[in-house]
């Protein structure tokens, strides 16, 4: 097991508890208190940092390969084949997930939505985020449900 390998459990299991207590508590006050601050995405973006410095030659190559237009895709491409930008990109998309699955648990909780739309918008959240935001934009709306 090498950095990389960590790094792909380390930032998938530590959104793991905060998604959790959002779709099976979405209501408790440990749930409130825990979702308050940055601690939720803050494990993956120090991840992504530590992963990134490990290999900052593919970051220094991807932004030179995104000069030139016709050779930005082929640089990303590139840089996701490694093991290094694949463990970037997954903690990147983690943290995004989870930020945006934090934003509609608190919608749907402060627009009073029902039980199972905040359960669909949180699961989805954060296991297809496409489709959790589509749910979302679709089933809260502003004032009581």
């Amino acid at each position: 097991m090498d950095i990389y390998d960590v790094s792909f459990f380390l930032s998938t299991m530590w959104v793991g508890p905060f998604w959790f207590a959002m779709l099976v508590y979405p209501e408790h006050d440990i749930t409130e208190r825990a979702m308050r601050g940055p601690w939720f995405f803050l494990g993956p973006i120090l991840i992504w940092f530590v992963v990134t410095a490990s290999d900052p030659e593919g970051l220094v190559e991807l932004a030179s390969d995104s000069m030139d237009p016709s050779n930005a895709m082929s640089g990303l491409a590139t840089l996701l084949g490694t093991r290094a930008g694949a463990a970037a990109a997954w903690a990147h998309m983690v943290a995004g997930d989870i930020f945006v699955t934090r934003w509609m648990w608190k919608r749907c909780i402060d627009r009073g939505a029902e039980r199972w739309i905040t359960a669909a918008t949180v699961f989805f959240g954060v296991m297809l985020m496409p489709v959790g935001v589509a749910l979302h934009v679709a089933l809260v709306r502003d004032g009581a449900d």
